[in-house]
């Protein structure tokens, strides 16, 4: 039997209404780990070693053939890019409200900031972390650093959080992106920005995922 196979079996034999989180510690699964617990979701853990090269092994690019996480399968669904499976998990577990439903005039504005991480901001980091020049505002998805970093902040400005009043996915998404990028120093430590990252992370179940991801971690390291 081929690791592959191993691998699709294993995610087959996890009942059909459960999500499979594939995760490893102290990596931007590391948000979709802190979603889930904030939704309160029936969920299996998939851990992968990435020091061991797991993600790379056959068993996982069957997965998902970037070799990346997270990556979620529910029922036959597969759901990778970290966005996607925020956005999916999020209408998947309506329980606790942290996706506007369809018609809510918060709806449009949700999908809004979940879109710019993606799409403008995590570009923008690239090119600011590899110190490449940008691409012509007129090319460049995100225009230029500045005015994303801006259009980002003026948001936060608003709160306190990113659909004012009401937090959502987005807030999961956003709190553990710049809480990595600030202190990789990709992200200045604005106050604006301090102030929203205390707020994400004073929630219960980042310093569960935290705790977790410890043990993990340690775990793989003995």
């Amino acid at each position: 039997m081929t690791q592959a196979t191993q691998a699709t079996q294993a995610t087959q034999s996890t009942p059909a209404a459960q999500v499979t989180l594939f995760h490893s510690p102290n990596t931007r699964s590391t948000g979709a780990l802190i979603l889930l617990k904030e939704l309160q979701a029936d969920y299996h853990l998939h851990v992968l070693n990435m020091k061991a090269g797991e993600q790379r092994g056959a068993a996982y690019l069957a997965i998902n053939p970037m070799g990346k996480v997270p990556a979620i399968m529910h029922g036959g669904a597969l759901v990778t890019e970290q966005v996607a499976v925020f956005l999916y998990l999020a209408d998947l577990f309506p329980k606790n409200g942290l996706a506007p439903a369809i018609g809510d005039p918060l709806r449009g504005p949700y999908l809004r900031w979940m879109a710019f991480y993606g799409s403008c901001f995590e570009p923008a980091l690239v090119d600011r972390a590899m110190k490449r020049e940008p691409a012509p505002a007129s090319t460049a998805p995100y225009g230029d650093y500045d005015t994303m970093l801006t259009t980002l902040t003026d948001q936060l400005a608003r709160g306190p959080y990113l659909l004012g009043e009401n937090f959502s996915a987005a807030d999961v998404l956003w709190g553990t992106a710049l809480t990595w990028t600030t202190a990789f120093k990709l992200v200045p430590d604005l106050p604006v920005i301090k102030a929203y990252m205390a707020r994400v992370n004073a929630r219960p179940s980042v310093a569960w995922a935290r705790a977790k991801d410890a043990a993990l971690a340690a775990g793989q390291s003995a």
